[in-house]
């Protein structure tokens, strides 16, 4: 298997977190001002939401991305690398939204963790496939 197409393929899907990542720290960044708040949330749901929506993005996605670049070093096919990254980055979207919209319960929250969740078991069961010689 060539490295390269799969690392092709990585860097897609780091390029796309790291982005999302970017848009989340934004959207923080704009409620802080827009409320005068400099550290901390000032209980104000929205800055909350926003910090969240953002941090939670911050623990999901690092293992995530770990997976994908790990999946690449064992030969890993590109449709393995795509799968993984897309269920991810569609999971976190998703769940950003959600949180965004609602600091409650609700369905593109639960969707999200969902993907999320499904993403990390696919890689999971793809790196134990590949770490079989």
């Amino acid at each position: 298997m060539d490295v390269t197409v799969s690392a092709h393929a990585a860097a897609l899907w780091v390029g796309l977190h790291l982005i999302l990542l970017l848009v989340l720290s934004v959207l923080v960044v704009r409620q802080r001002r827009r409320h005068g708040v400099a550290l901390g949330d000032a209980d104000i749901p929205r800055l909350t939401q926003a910090v969240r929506a953002f941090g939670n993005a911050t623990e999901y996605v690092p293992a995530g991305l770990i997976a994908i670049a790990v999946l690449v070093m064992a030969g890993a096919q590109p449709m393995v690398v795509h799968i993984v990254g897309l269920t991810l980055f569609v999971g976190r979207v998703v769940h950003a939204i959600g949180l965004s919209l609602s600091g409650g319960a609700s369905l593109p929250r639960a969707a999200g963790v969902l993907l999320t969740w499904i993403a990390y078991i696919l890689g999971g069961v793809a790196l134990l496939f590949y770490a079989i010689p």
